[in-house]
């Protein structure tokens, strides 16, 4: 049975595995991962989970509140959801209030849409009325994950990061 739980340096392992998967430098949407962050090694990686865990009291410079979840079955790291608290410049035009991704083998069942809407309900709790997802044009599956939980299509939009389909869902 899947969890959404804080991050802890207790996965490093299977979150290796899990970035291995992706491939080395490959974007993780919903991750928070940085390109200046060292993850290989348990103390770098521990650094990474204190960074995440801190952003959802006070957001690193050019960043906004983020409430970072990681998406698990037992010890296995199958992803992550991010929430971010509002909206700024960037995050309007191409991000949204919500990011996630899984590992590649943890796609195609159902998993993004379940975190999805475990995470509605903590959007609604911070006073959120309602909340814009984003997914690429050509990203069938983030685009029913996203309509599966009520999203209400807004408009196709190129923006600094392509071709993206913008999403509310009222909550």
């Amino acid at each position: 049975m899947p969890e959404l739980i804080a991050p802890t340096a207790a996965l490093h392992a299977s979150w290796i595995e899990s970035r291995d998967e992706w491939g080395r430098g490959v974007h993780q949407d919903g991750s928070g991962l940085r390109e200046s962050d060292e993850v290989d090694t348990p103390d770098g990686f521990a650094a990474w989970v204190t960074r995440l865990l801190d952003a959802e009291k006070q957001a690193p410079a050019d960043w906004v509140r983020c409430s970072f979840r990681w998406i698990v079955e037992g010890d296995r790291y199958l992803g992550a959801i991010a929430l971010r608290h509002e909206l700024n410049d960037f995050l309007r035009e191409a991000a949204g209030h919500i990011g996630y991704g899984l590992r590649p083998s943890a796609r195609g069942h159902g998993l993004a849409a379940w975190a999805l809407g475990e995470t509605l309900p903590e959007a609604r709790a911070l006073g959120l009325t309602r909340v814009m997802l984003t997914c690429d044009v050509a990203n069938i599956g983030s685009a029913r994950t996203i309509e599966r939980n009520g999203g209400v299509l807004q408009d196709i939009h190129d923006s600094e990061i392509g071709t993206i389909k913008r999403y509310w869902i009222t909550l």
